[in-house]
């Protein structure tokens, strides 16, 4: 079965981002508030600091990066200009790599923008989730955003976290349009796209082989509870699954969502590497938190059909096993009792 963008993969993925930039929204108020005063008054690793006088006698510092975010977000052009031309790096980034430009393009500022790109700041720099400014300005709609983007050299194959790019994201069919004649006028082919994005499976490929040379375990999970199998079944990495499960990859393990790989596997339509976890003791019966099977959460009716084909013929051989193995229990108590 061919690859597709679901609708429901779309969703999901946009439904994560906003609670991540909710979470750096209360982020950003704590640094503002707390983290500041125990910064070090000579500077810290995120770049140099400033001081602010609040009244006879008092100065807070802050690091760069918290007044380069906190500036941006108030689209702030005059404090912005002020510490870009005092040396302020604008590809600060917080500690989920959210940057100056990040924030522009959720918030649509689009003289930010500008602002931050003639500083220097990078077209296509990425945070923790491999999302770069195009990816954020798309998700949202923004088609002021998005065209100067693509005007200074927006990456419209950047492949992020999720497997998705920008255009994987537009809902607004305007902005869809714009990167869409963009990709033709560049002469971007389907080849290409699907040469890039088989790119993350080499990375991660050379990632596993290295984890697995240093004996390291491969079943480790990140803050979200995911292990790597999560990450290959969800984008649909065969290859990667296949080097996983042979070096130990566990199918059983839960992310905090209570979502097994197979639960992963079927919301984001890879059938065949359902098939595989399936075939490697990965169980159809198994429920998230929100007591949901792997066949609950397939939107596709093809890929939901094998599923539950699936699920017969496992179900079959269970039962043929128990036939056979409760007869032989009772022969051997029989045969013990006669002796």
């Amino acid at each position: 079965m061919e690859q597709t963008v679901s609708v429901e993969r779309q969703r999901l993925a946009r439904k994560r981002r906003a609670q991540q930039l909710k979470r750096w929204a209360a982020c950003e108020r704590d640094l503002q508030g707390k983290k500041s005063k125990a910064e070090k008054r000579h500077g810290s690793a995120h770049g140099p600091a400033h001081s602010h006088t609040h009244g006879p006698g008092k100065h807070v510092t802050f690091t760069a990066t918290v007044e380069l975010l906190e500036a941006a977000a108030r689209n702030d052009l005059e404090e912005v200009r002020y510490l870009l031309e005092n040396s302020v790096s604008p590809d600060l980034c917080n500690q989920d790599g959210l940057t100056a430009l990040h924030q522009c393009c959720i918030d649509d500022h689009e003289d930010m923008l500008k602002v931050l790109l003639d500083g220097g700041a990078s077209v296509n720099v990425r945070d923790r989730e491999q999302w770069t400014p195009l990816h954020a300005a798309a998700t949202c709609g923004y088609t002021g955003l998005v065209r100067t983007l693509i005007q200074q050299g927006a990456d419209l194959l950047a492949v992020n976290s999720d497997g998705n790019m920008p255009y994987d994201l537009c809902e607004d069919d305007l902005v869809l349009d714009i990167i869409e004649a963009s990709m033709a006028n560049h002469g971007i082919t389907q080849a290409m796209i699907n040469e890039r994005r088989a790119a993350l499976e080499q990375r991660m490929l050379g990632d596993i082989q290295t984890l697995l040379r240093d004996g390291e375990d491969v079943n480790q999970q990140d803050s979200q509870g995911a292990t790597l199998l999560h990450v290959a079944a969800a984008h649909g990495l065969l290859q990667a699954a296949e080097l996983l499960l042979q070096g130990g990859g566990r199918t059983e393990i839960q992310d905090r969502d209570g979502w097994q790989p197979l639960h992963a596997a079927a919301c984001w339509g890879q059938v065949h590497v359902a098939e595989l976890l399936v075939s490697h003791g990965a169980s159809l019966n198994a429920r998230t938190w929100l007591d949901e099977t792997a066949i609950d959460l397939c939107e596709d009716e093809q890929f939901r059909a094998v599923l539950l084909d699936l699920k017969h013929k496992r179900d079959v051989i269970m039962r043929s096993q128990l036939r056979h193995t409760t007869p032989l229990c009772r022969r051997s108590s029989s045969t013990g009792s006669r002796g």
